[in-house]
């Protein structure tokens, strides 16, 4: 079973600048830049589990996620995931229905990453603000966290789900958090 283990910070798009240049300086290595389609999928069984279906589109591929909270008494996120990716994502989406599980939340993020030592340190913004995320062991964590001088910043205990419930907009049975779409002429 894979154990996902991360802490989350809000930032404003100062932050984002700063910690930029802190994981250059710091020599961290670049590992990618996207942007993100994120579709969550609830009911049955997983509101059962306090668990989602996950099916996150990028430019590159598309990935179905399993995602199930593990109760802690820290700042730290503990969930089982599995992932893997597809190549069909309406035959994805399909089964996904066909097995009960309704669309609830819809958002958009766009994403930097880089590892530092044995953590991924991620830059988020997202339609309702800039958010850090590192995930590793909680030693390093907590190691990288000093070294980047998050362990001043307030931790954000609300993933991006319940962020887009708080945030986003609803439209029928779904609440959507998306940016907005530039009109070309």
């Amino acid at each position: 079973m894979a154990i996902e283990i991360e802490k989350k910070y809000r930032i404003d798009k100062k932050r984002i600048v700063e910690l930029t240049a802190k994981l250059s300086k710091l020599g961290a290595t670049f590992s990618y830049e996207t942007f993100e389609e994120n579709y969550l999928h609830r009911g049955g069984l997983l509101d059962g589990r306090a668990a989602v279906l996950r099916l996150r589109k990028t430019e590159s591929c598309t990935t179905l996620t399993y995602k199930e909270k593990v109760p802690t008494e820290n700042d730290f996120k503990h969930q089982i995931e599995f992932e893997t990716e597809v190549s069909d994502v309406e035959a994805t989406e399909s089964i996904i229905e066909k097995l009960g599980y309704k669309l609830s939340v819809v958002y958009e993020k766009h994403r930097k990453a880089w590892h530092l030592g044995n953590v991924e340190v991620v830059l988020d913004e997202l339609p309702f603000g800039y958010y850090m995320e590192i995930e590793g062991e909680m030693h390093d964590i907590l190691s990288v966290e000093k070294l980047l001088d998050a362990h001043k910043l307030e931790p954000e205990a609300r993933g991006y789900p319940r962020l887009t419930l708080k945030y986003g907009k609803v439209n029928g049975d779904i609440t959507e958090s998306r940016f907005a779409k530039k009109v070309t002429v």
